[in-house]
């Protein structure tokens, strides 16, 4: 992991129905390079991928409303995000995949940074870890546990964060359980990066699949997760809502700051 020592510019802050969302354009080596120099100055930070299901879920959910607005970084992830800054916004915010920024930072680091994976079935992350072993051998994977465990396991598991001490910490458990999870155990690493990363463990692993990249480009890849896993349709209508909510939220919003002039 390379930073380099001259000044670089922050991030940008936009907002999306009362949420934060940063813009990395103007950053040298963008998000990338903006955690990069977190964790090499051993700043504590918490990341949050925010897509339009989570948007509207932090509506109904005052509590995880707050930690989304408490997070050091939120990275546009989902179409609708994108869309809505480009579509409303006047802002060309160019999303930016969980999973992707989760990958691109574990393939910049070098084995001094420490990395833990958190999440997911046993024998998912133990493929996710074994796939990352593979691809970036030189990549120091100091702790991998599924997300299943209780009891005397978990306790071992919090021993092992609290002892090593690792840099990154990437916590699989779903939206919004990672949250959760992270606002209350971030002080056992208070250093780390802690990035909830949702399913990506079930790509890495194998068992699932991204939508093809032609699908991905026309902001599709929503249409392949239902092709996928039909049960997910009540999920999916989070991005109409989204659309809707998003357009009668910024009216109201330039209603209100018009009233004032």
């Amino acid at each position: 992991m390379v930073v380099t020592e001259h000044k670089i510019s922050e991030l940008e802050t936009l907002s999306v129905m009362g949420l934060p969302v940063h813009s990395a354009s103007h950053y040298e080596g963008g998000y990338v390079g903006w955690l990069n120099r977190r964790l090499a100055q051993q700043k504590g930070t918490h990341v949050v991928t925010l897509n339009a299901e989570m948007c509207m879920q932090a509506q109904e959910n005052s509590q995880l409303g707050g930690f989304i607005r408490q997070a050091d970084l939120v990275a546009p992830d989902g179409s609708g995000i994108e869309l809505y800054f480009r579509l409303l916004g006047g802002h060309k915010m160019q999303r930016y995949p969980g999973i992707e920024l989760a990958a691109d930072l574990l393939q910049s680091l070098g084995p001094q940074t420490k990395v833990a994976f958190y999440g997911g079935k046993p024998e998912i992350v133990r493929k996710a870890a074994d796939y990352w072993q593979q691809r970036s051998p030189r990549l120091n994977l100091a702790i991998v546990q599924h997300g299943y465990a209780k009891d005397v396991e978990l306790d071992d598991f919090i021993n092992q964060l609290q002892d090593i001490q690792p840099d990154l910490v990437f916590v699989g458990l779903g939206v919004p359980r990672q949250e959760f999870w992270i606002a209350e155990h971030r002080h056992l690493c208070p250093n780390a990066v802690w990035i909830g990363v949702g399913g990506s463990y079930d790509i890495w692993s194998g068992t699932k699949t991204r939508a093809p990249k032609w699908m991905q480009n026309l902001h599709l890849e929503w249409l392949y997760r239902l092709y996928q896993e039909p049960w997910r349709w009540r999920r999916m209508l989070a991005l109409p809502h989204f659309v809707w909510a998003s357009f009668w939220y910024r009216l109201r919003l330039e209603q209100r700051l018009s009233g004032r002039l």
